[in-house]
């Protein structure tokens, strides 16, 4: 008996290790994306039908939160002590092994110099161990794309970028190609949320102390009046598409320390109209951002440059969570004939899952992908494709007005 058995053993092995390789061959390739650009160590494991195997997230929020604004240091210093832990949480609630990967993808520009550089340290020991191909993500492609995951969007399409850290306008012809229409020249729509928050000292508002200065200006907006203050739409004068933000935090700053004196406030306390001024800010610099979006879908549309057929935008980044900006550009993109696309909020802040799928479109196409030897720097400061932003000024297209009312 002992011998048919066993021979039914190894028949029923051999039969399972059929399975298991037909099973491997089938199984579509995977990615590990790893994102450490800013404040948030992300990392996801992605095959290529862009089903999420596992990912992992640790946020420094709070303790920027707590600081008053990102430091530096500080977000190295949490980088690197949480980038081991976060990477092999994803592998193991995607329940494989790093050898079974088809290549690590890994965010090397833009970003804080510092965040970078443990990202890439950590992911070139990685595929130097593993002989795994590495695919260099640019972060600001890597939001462009990630609705591509979510919908069958097409190229040619039109991306607005608004987080803390980047405001620009693009066309997305394909995967690593895109032509600038327009970007900020000072600073990024969120930064100026989160500084406009600060000055309001909303971290002692009962209802925001957890939240982002973005984010609690939203809040705190849904109940105001934005009628109560009128602040000025920035480069009303100036026909392109870039942004401007520090001017509108100007004259919010000048109306909180005039509102400060009448109410006898000192500086830190709450004011009685916090509420009016959030919603004043936000509608303005949501007006702000749709009037030069207007503008950059005109200008493609006079170049021939976006589809007859169902012409796209796609809205990312960590502003777009606010649903006050997305339902003010809904009015534009309803006027011009487009479909507004926005990710889920989850995925319009940094993380990992966006890094694996533009490392799943690289490897599906096999562009940017290179070697577990070569040699990889970061750029902290990085273009988004070909600079354009002259053209458009050139043709000085003036924006017919559309009615921004939002009823909250």
């Amino acid at each position: 008996m002992f011998p048919c058995a066993l021979n039914g053993a190894v028949r029923h092995w051999m039969k399972h290790c059929t399975l298991t390789r037909a099973f491997s061959a089938a199984r579509p390739r995977l990615v590990l994306g790893i994102e450490t650009s800013c404040d948030e160590t992300g990392a996801a494991v992605m095959d290529e039908t862009g089903v999420i195997w596992g990912e992992s997230l640790h946020s420094q929020k709070q303790t920027h939160l707590d600081a008053g604004g990102i430091i530096p240091t500080v977000a190295q210093r949490l980088h690197r002590e949480n980038i081991s832990r976060v990477v092999q949480e994803a592998l193991d609630r995607s329940g494989i092994e790093p050898g079974e990967l088809a290549a690590v993808a890994t965010t090397v520009k833009p970003g804080l110099a510092l965040s970078l550089g443990i990202g890439l340290d950590f992911s070139l020991k990685f595929v130097r161990h593993h002989e795994k191909p590495f695919i260099p993500i640019h972060h600001m492609e890597a939001h462009a794309l990630t609705v591509r995951m979510l919908h069958p969007v097409d190229f040619p399409f039109l991306v607005l970028l608004v987080s803390g850290g980047h405001s620009l306008l693009a066309l997305a012809k394909e995967i690593d190609e895109f032509l600038l229409l327009g970007q900020t020249q000072d600073e990024a729509a969120g930064d100026t949320l989160d500084k406009i928050a600060r000055r309001l000292s909303l971290r002692n508002h009962p209802e925001c102390s957890n939240l982002s200065g973005g984010q609690a200006i939203e809040l705190l907006a849904q109940r105001g009046n934005r009628l109560a203050f009128h602040f000025k739409s920035p480069m009303g004068q100036i026909y392109d598409c870039n942004f401007s933000f520090a001017g509108l935090r100007n004259q919010v700053t000048l109306a909180i320390g005039k509102k400060e004196r009448e109410e006898g406030v000192e500086k830190g306390q709450l004011l009685s109209c916090v509420k009016d001024i959030a919603a004043a800010s936000q509608h303005t610099l949501a007006s702000h951002i749709a009037k030069r979006t207007h503008r950059a879908i005109l200008f493609c549309k006079s170049k021939g440059l976006l589809p007859q057929h169902n012409p796209a935008l796609v809205v990312s980044g960590g502003v777009a969570s606010n649903e006050y900006i997305r339902r003010t550009l809904k009015i534009v993109t309803d006027a011009t004939g487009l479909h507004l696309l926005c990710p889920p909020s989850k995925f319009c802040t940094d993380n990992g899952v966006m890094i694996a799928w533009n490392g799943i479109e690289r490897l599906k196409q096999g562009k940017g992908i290179i070697s577990h030897t070569e040699e990889v720097i970061y750029e902290p400061k990085a273009p988004l494709g070909l600079d354009i932003t002259s053209e458009v000024k050139d043709a000085a297209i003036k924006v017919p007005p559309l009615r921004l009312r939002i009823n909250s």
